[in-house]
């Protein structure tokens, strides 16, 4: 008997368990019942799992028909993360996907990761014509991940508070760099109105594209040192006036972009360090550096930039960036044996220290200018050298997104010389001798204005007595951010005053139209 109420306690206690599990959450009263009462209870329960499973199934199945389910919306930012995910652990490893610890520096990474996304982005821009949407989007998004590390680089400043009884004190609090500060917003714009410069061609009728296989190609349509370029073809009788005015406009309003984006560009390669790399491998003077014959002519007495760019032998590229290379590799000498004054010095030498201040001088003043004419030149072996050992995250973001906006300017401001030298051709050859004289006159009559108008090289060196200069736009102001100088240049004094490479840019009228590469 005591065997058989042990057996029926036991299965009470396993039926009362079953039906705790069931029903939790709910409210439970009378959980140990008798007989018949455990049999139905359990029943019940088991039927409404039935049911709850079945309405579960059928809400899924819902949702995978698309009726109220919201399952397509959330692939999308996943997507997002993943990407974001892979293009952060790329910065982190250092491009180092081993691990192994012999990536390069985040400095370097980020700026190979902005170049990279630009040539993938901009590669395929080869014509005046809008972006696609894909592409413009993905260029937003993922500028906006690779910029997004410029807001943590911070800096302190002062500041006042206001304590709780009126009483006022100084404290630091946070702030952005300076220079991100000013300069990441003024590249965003540029962005901007380079990618609007490009949508505004989307309603262009008057020029279209060729492919490489058409016969019309074999007409005089397309210039000679730029046959890579997609061929440009225009109406027989050219572009309307109104047309022409309009892609005069456009270029000048990129040529602004450009002067900015180049003055961003050199204002942060001249804030890297030079690599002690780069100082050991040059040579101990100016002269050995740059050769006999380009050292008399800068060193001699009466100097001319102009005339010395015509006598050197600028035909090909690679003679264009080695004569670069000297020249910079010369200005590093001479500044460095400026600022190293002591005798034991195997940088010391018998020039003087004002001869030497003059000749680095002259030397920057024709770097300036091979890079007004050849703004598409490759970077040199100086700027390639502090790009790679820089450590400053700030400045390679600076470096590289000023580097292809610059790029992206020069080649949009190339697309459109092209148009305008196609419209030039249909007009010359259906002109009259009439029309062709009058033409002749008017452009000397344009020609004598603009000279006395546009400022002079001699203008530019501030070799002429007074200069007034012309009129910024709202860009030109923004990036110059002073407002109160002086528009008189002074008189030329035996150690004249360095100016800024943006006020080397403004006054020197060779940046309206950048020459092409021959």
């Amino acid at each position: 008997m005591v065997r058989t109420l042990t057996r029926r306690f036991s299965i009470q206690n396993s039926k009362s368990f079953h039906i705790r599990r069931m029903a939790s959450g709910r409210l439970q009263q009378n959980l140990i019942p008798d007989g018949n009462d455990v049999e139905d209870v359990d029943d019940n329960l088991q039927s409404r799992g039935i049911d709850t499973r079945n309405a579960e199934d059928q809400s899924m199945e819902q949702q995978n028909v698309g009726e109220s389910g919201t399952g397509t919306p959330q692939e999308m930012p996943q997507s997002d993360m993943e990407l974001m995910k892979e293009r952060f652990a790329k910065l982190l490893l250092g491009e180092d996907m081993s691990g192994g610890g012999k990536g390069v520096s985040s400095a370097l990474a980020l700026s190979n990761a902005v170049t990279n996304l630009a040539a993938s982005i901009f590669g395929e821009q080869g014509k005046l014509e809008p972006m696609a949407p894909e592409r413009k989007a993905r260029w937003r998004k993922e500028m906006d991940w690779l910029l997004s590390v410029t807001d943590h680089i911070v800096e302190f400043v002062p500041s006042q508070q206001k304590s709780k009884d009126g009483t006022h004190m100084e404290i630091m609090v946070t702030r952005q760099r300076s220079d991100l500060l000013v300069n990441i917003p003024g590249l965003r714009k540029l962005d901007t109105l380079l990618i609007e410069t490009l949508d505004n061609f989307g309603q262009e009728k008057e020029f279209w594209y060729v492919s490489k296989n058409d016969d019309q190609e074999k007409e005089n349509s397309q210039r000679v040192d730029k046959w890579w370029h997609p061929t440009v073809k225009v109406p027989a009788n050219g572009l309307s006036e109104k047309s022409r005015r309009w892609l005069q406009s456009q270029k000048d309003s990129v040529s602004q972009v450009l002067k900015a984006a180049m003055n961003i560009n050199a204002e942060v390669l001249s804030e890297m360090e030079i690599p002690e790399s780069y100082i050991d491998s040059l040579p101990k003077n100016g002269r050995a550096s740059l050769g006999d014959s380009i050292y008399k002519s800068i060193t001699v007495e009466y100097f001319d930039p102009a005339q010395f760019l015509s006598t050197m032998d600028l035909s090909t590229e690679h003679k264009v960036l080695d004569l670069k290379n000297r020249i910079e590799a010369s200005i590093v000498i001479w500044k460095r044996k400026m600022h190293h004054k002591d005798g034991r010095s195997s940088w010391s030498s018998a020039v003087s220290m004002e001869k030497r201040e003059l000749f680095e001088e002259r030397a920057e003043t024709i770097l300036l200018l091979l890079k007004q004419h050849f703004p598409g030149l490759p970077q040199s072996a100086l700027e390639i050298s502090k790009i790679q050992y820089n450590r400053d995250v700030g400045h390679a973001i600076l470096e590289s997104y000023s580097r292809i906006l610059e790029s992206l300017a020069f080649t949009v401001m190339s697309r459109i010389e092209d148009v305008l030298y196609a419209d030039s051709l249909t007009q010359t050859s259906s002109a009259s001798p009439a029309s062709s004289e009058n033409s002749s006159s008017n452009e000397e009559d344009a020609a004598r204005m603009s000279t006395s108008e546009t400022p002079t090289l001699s203008d530019f060196m501030g070799w002429d007595i007074a200069s007034a200069k012309s009129n910024s736009s709202d860009l030109e102001i923004y990036f110059k951010g002073d407002h109160d100088k002086k528009t008189s240049k002074p008189p030329l004094s035996s150690t004249p005053k360095k100016a800024s490479h943006l006020e080397k840019l403004e006054n020197f009228s060779g940046l309206r139209s950048p020459k092409a590469r021959d």
